[in-house]
């Protein structure tokens, strides 16, 4: 009865909390017709968008390399990081979060990420997806093409926190806590970067998703890790990777995926999806160097898990800066982001003592912060760069409204994703039991193993 009490009063609190938020503008009364004088010619009426098959064909490649970089991408990165009893948990959260995000994003994520509504968060006018025809246009590609495309930005983001708490929660837990966040951290936070919110409004630059999908999910799995507490054995047994073929092949599908993902943002097939392209490959191929690099001085070898990690740190930091940095400026951020990556994981994560099994917050915050921080830089017209966001007229301004959105991101996400948390712990609980972890999530949860001898 505490659970069922528990659910109606949450979602009464939620239904309540976005008819506040997310009400539309009220219509403007139409303005009174101008007197005109026989002297007067006619305005010419605005030309009408029109359809474009090029941007169209490339939209839809796009969107289908983000649905690779989930699905296997994602799934076989982290699948190849965890312990082999815990394989095919990994890969049923990622594929079935996925599967989930898609529906709810149908159902009210995009109207509320990307509808009129206020500075924070949109409305419900594209609820169930409304007025949306397959003849509705967004731009010069089909509206339900930009849903669509959305809709894979909107699944990876929850999926990447999977990573942080890993081999530990329920799988009935983990549906809960990203669906809610889906609508409570994600839709708000797209809304006010690339929905015509407040942050947008700043200037702030974020082509691909720094702040909407790295930084959010990783502040987010950071949290997870510390709510949920470190796993049984964390730092007295060893607990390596077990598939590291699994882990490389992941982790090249989304280097693949990931031009889509860039390089899709600018919404066309232009010279700023081919720019975002070669600051994505260049960066990356950077970060490679410079996670093996650093890792062959600190630890003596450089490993191959380690330089996939370093490629993923390099494809985030570049995300949000894709679009408006220089080709050599993509090379500096990838290189310097990777060293940023390699401390986080490795000191920092053993200085604050904290549990996250696959380097969320390690990999993808540190690594967005440092990209959307770089970008208010590296925007710069002096330094390559293809200018900076709004009105703000050079660095200094553009990293003041960088940090801000940074700063909000984390606060904000970080504070309600520790809210939710709590609140499916007390619907469902969060953490399997010890005998559970012990035997393995797979057999524990599902009543599979990854191998059978």
């Amino acid at each position: 009865m505490k659970k069922f009490l528990a659910l109606i009063a949450l979602a009464t609190s939620f239904a309540y909390a976005g008819a506040v938020l997310a009400q539309d503008k009220p219509a403007a009364a139409p303005d009174a017709p101008a007197a005109t004088t026989p002297a007067e010619a006619p305005k010419p009426e605005a030309p009408k968008p029109k359809l474009d098959t090029g941007d169209t064909a490339w939209m839809l490649i796009s969107t289908v390399l983000v649905i690779m970089m989930i699905v296997p991408g994602l799934a076989l990165f982290y699948s190849g990081m965890v312990r082999s009893k815990n394989a095919l948990s990994v890969l049923m959260h990622v594929f079935v979060a996925f599967s989930l995000v898609s529906v709810l994003w149908a159902l009210f994520g995009y109207s509320l990420a990307f509808s009129e509504g206020n500075s924070i968060i949109g409305g419900f006018s594209k609820a169930f997806l409304k007025g949306i025809a397959p003849d509705t246009l967004q731009g010069t590609i089909p509206e339900l093409l930009f849903a669509a495309f959305q809709l894979t930005f909107a699944a990876i983001t929850p999926a990447l926190i999977v990573g942080a708490f890993a081999e530990r929660m329920k799988f009935s837990a983990v549906l809960w806590f990203l669906g809610l966040w889906l609508f409570v951290c994600y839709a708000p936070m797209a809304h006010m970067v690339w929905g015509g919110g407040w942050l947008a409004a700043l200037g702030a630059i974020d082509f691909a998703g720094g702040t909407v999908v790295h930084i959010n999910a990783g502040i987010a799995g950071l949290v997870a890790a510390i709510v949920l507490g470190k796993r049984k054995g964390f730092g007295k047994v060893a607990m390596p990777p077990h598939n590291l073929t699994f882990t490389l092949t992941g982790a090249a599908l989304l280097w693949a995926g990931w031009f889509g993902f860039n390089a899709g943002s600018a919404v066309a097939a232009n010279g700023s999806a081919a720019l975002a392209m070669m600051n994505t490959q260049l960066a990356t191929a950077a970060a490679v160097l410079g996670w093996t690099f650093a890792e062959w001085l600190v630890k003596g070898k450089p490993s191959l898990l380690g330089a996939a990690s370093g490629a993923i740190a390099g494809l985030v930091a570049i995300t949000p800066a894709c679009g408006n940095a220089g080709p050599m400026g993509a090379i500096v951020l990838g290189f310097l982001t990777a060293i940023a990556s390699f401390w986080a994981v490795t000191s920092l994560k053993r200085a604050m003592g904290y549990d996250d099994s696959l380097d969320v917050f390690g990999v993808h915050c540190v690594s967005g912060i440092v990209g959307a921080l770089g970008i208010g830089i590296l925007a710069s017209p002096d330094l390559g760069g293809t200018g900076f966001g709004g009105t703000n007229a050079g660095i200094g301004a553009q990293l003041i409204v960088q940090a801000t959105a940074v700063g909000f991101t984390l606060v904000y996400t970080g504070v309600l994703s520790y809210i939710l948390l709590k609140i499916v712990d007390m619907i469902v609980g969060l953490r399997v039991t010890e005998e559970a972890e012990s035997e393995g999530l797979d057999l524990a949860e599902h009543g599979e193993a990854a191998y059978n001898s």
